[in-house]
């Protein structure tokens, strides 16, 4: 998948109204995502996604062994401060559900599956509803 197919993805599915919107809820998302998974794990799908894409997930991430340890509530808290403008907490569930719903469909192998593993249940259980459930946790 090329970049600016994975922006107008997130950018329909999500109903943002710019690209602009698209490319901050992707930032925010895998940004957020890299800090909390193995560094290893985000290098590995890193490499699957487009690299201005795949960036994000290993700007803020730490060793291969490492992620910080947030709960549900930091993780969205995260994603929201990160999207910036007007973005609440259901907005920014939301997003990160399109993200990850996104970012599973370019990936191959057991990728969607090792992040799940790595998330406590609760976010886990969040980002698992798909973007067809609605925008609440």
């Amino acid at each position: 998948m090329q970049h600016d197919q994975f922006i107008g993805r997130v950018q329909d599915r999500a109903k943002l109204a710019s690209r602009g919107d698209a490319e901050r809820a992707t930032r925010a998302t895998l940004e957020t995502l890299g800090e909390r998974i193995p560094g290893g794990l985000a290098e590995n799908i890193a490499g699957q996604l487009p690299q201005e894409i795949g960036e994000h997930l290993c700007r803020t991430g730490g060793p291969e062994d490492s992620a910080e340890r947030f709960d549900v509530s930091g993780f969205i808290t995260r994603v929201r401060d990160r999207a910036g403008g007007s973005v609440d907490e259901p907005q920014a569930v939301y997003l990160a559900r399109v993200v990850f719903e996104i970012t599973d469909e370019a990936t191959q192998g057991r990728l969607a599956e090792r992040v799940r593993e790595a998330l406590p249940e609760g976010l886990e259980g969040v980002l698992s509803k798909g973007s067809t459930d609605t925008a609440s946790q």
